[in-house]
This record gives C-alpha cells, sequence and structure tokens, in this order.
C-alpha cells in the first residue's frame, strides 16, 4: 500500500510539472518562439523540417514550430477557461438544487436532461454554427452543453451530505443557507469536481480544436492547433509535416492532461488512501 501511495503521488509530480510546463509555455509563448509565427515568406514555403524550421513550414512560408507554440496559447488557455466556466457554473447550478430541492430542482434538471439527450459535439457544432466563427463563439457553444455534468455531479454530492451533522448543526445556530453552501457542502464536495475537470481538459482539448478543423471556431491566421490541421489537410500526402506537427501537439497535450487527471482521481481514491 505504501509503494503504491508513493506511486501514485510521484506520478502526481510528474504529470503536474508537465501540465504546468505546458501551461507556462502557452502564457508566455511569445517568448519561447523562435521566428515570428505570422511572418510570411512564399520563398520559404512548404520547406521540410531542417535544422532551422525543426517541423518545417507551411504554405505561407511561416515557421511551424512557432506556429505550434503560439497556438498553445490559443488552444490551451481556451480549453482551461472553458473547464473553468462549466465546472464552477455547473457545480453553482447542481449545489443549489440539490441544496433546495422543489420545483427549481426538477426544472433545472429537466432542462439538464434535455442537453444530455442531444450528442455533444453536434449539439455544439449547431450552436457555434448560429453564432458564427471564432474562439469566443467556440467556447461559449462548449459551455452551453457541457455543464450539465458538473450541475449532476455537484447535485448528487450535496444530496448525500446535506442532511450530515455538520450541516444540521450549522442550521441549528442560525447560518444562512449561503454560509451553509459555501463553508460547509461545497468544501466536502470539490473532489470528485476537481477529478471531472482536469479529466475534462483533454475531451475539452479535442471538441474545441475540432471545431475549429470545421472552421467553426479560431479562424486564419490565427494560430491554433485545429485551424492548423483543417488549414494544412490538403497537403498531407505531398507535405505531412504542415498536418502532422499540429495533431502531434494536440496528442501530447491531451495525453499529459488525462493522465494528469487520472493520477488526481488516484490521489483522492479512498481505497488508497486508508
Amino acid at each position: 500500500m505504501m509503494k503504491n501511495k508513493k506511486g501514485i503521488k510521484l506520478r502526481l509530480i510528474l504529470f503536474g510539472l508537465l501540465a504546468l510546463g505546458m501551461i507556462i509555455v502557452a502564457i508566455f509563448a511569445d517568448k519561447f518562439c523562435p521566428f515570428d509565427p505570422l511572418q510570411q515568406d512564399l520563398n520559404s514555403a512548404y520547406l521540410a523540417p531542417d535544422g532551422v524550421h525543426i517541423m518545417g513550414t507551411d504554405a505561407y512560408g511561416r515557421d511551424m514550430f512557432s506556429r505550434i507554440i503560439m497556438g498553445a496559447r490559443i488552444s490551451i488557455i481556451s480549453t482551461l477557461s472553458l473547464v473553468a466556466i462549466i465546472s464552477i457554473v455547473g457545480t453553482i447550478i447542481g449545489l443549489v438544487c440539490g441544496y433546495f430541492g422543489g420545483k427549481i430542482d426538477m426544472l433545472v434538471m429537466r432542462i439538464s436532461d434535455m442537453f444530455l439527450a442531444f450528442p455533444g459535439l453536434v449539439f455544439a457544432i449547431a450552436i457555434a454554427a448560429i453564432m458564427g466563427g471564432g474562439v469566443a463563439n467556440a467556447v461559449v457553444a462548449l459551455a452551453l452543453i457541457s455543464w450539465p455534468k458538473y450541475a449532476r455531479i455537484a447535485r448528487s454530492q450535496t444530496l448525500a451530505v446535506k442532511n450530515s451533522t455538520y450541516v444540521t448543526a450549522a442550521v441549528v445556530i442560525g447560518d444562512s443557507h449561503i454560509r451553509i453552501m459555501k463553508n460547509h457542502i461545497l468544501p466536502n464536495i470539490w473532489g470528485p469536481i476537481l477529478v471531472t475537470a482536469v479529466l475534462d481538459i483533454g475531451t475539452m482539448l479535442m471538441e474545441l480544436a475540432g471545431l475549429s478543423f470545421l472552421g467553426l471556431g479560431a479562424q486564419p491566421p490565427v494560430a491554433e492547433w485545429g485551424s492548423m490541421m483543417s488549414t494544412g489537410r490538403s497537403m498531407l500526402q505531398t507535405c505531412p509535416w504542415v498536418v502532422l506537427s499540429p495533431g502531434l501537439a494536440i496528442f501530447i497535450s491531451v495525453i499529459i492532461f488525462n493522465l494528469f487527471g487520472d493520477s488526481i482521481r488516484d490521489a483522492f481514491d479512498p481505497k488508497l488512501n486508508n
């Protein structure tokens, strides 16, 4: 058991540092780019990877490595913002519904059932198409269809703890509903929500990239991984690095965040903490 705990802790630290490293690169992307990601040089179009351009160049002679790094700013920061929005909004809705119950709970849960009845990405595509292109609209579209999962988790956890002794004691001494939810219920239900949110990062990253690939997210010349794959897809056979480079960035990012989420989930597993 001690070995298991030690292994989980080491994995949590390792993948946590990798995830943090990717976030730092995304925030300070312009400091890490060896070339201007928007600078065009048609004489250098479609250069294969070499010692100067380690990931080659695209149709406009722009350095792919620089665009991959700059694309991390849009792809990763947008994904983290999306996950933060849906987890916070969903948690608040679920907490309120679980605590008060009644008609509000019934109405909101039926609305969430309606959202969950549709395939998520298909629904997001429809919403994004109505709203028009752009990263912000893609984030809003995915947020509108992704909050019910967190609402249901928060609601079920709230129902499990709202009749606990410490909550009853808070009611007896006259604590307000907001104070009870904030100080007594939320601290006891955030674990599963945090794990779900971290595990959702990889999924949301791919869905945002998917919307951009379809032309419903980031628009050229903005460096964004899904949009870059869409722009270069016609050159897959002749200049594969134009598509494979952003695809590799998505793959590595999803793997790191998923493994980080798995490590957090294992760390919260009560069977391994007894």
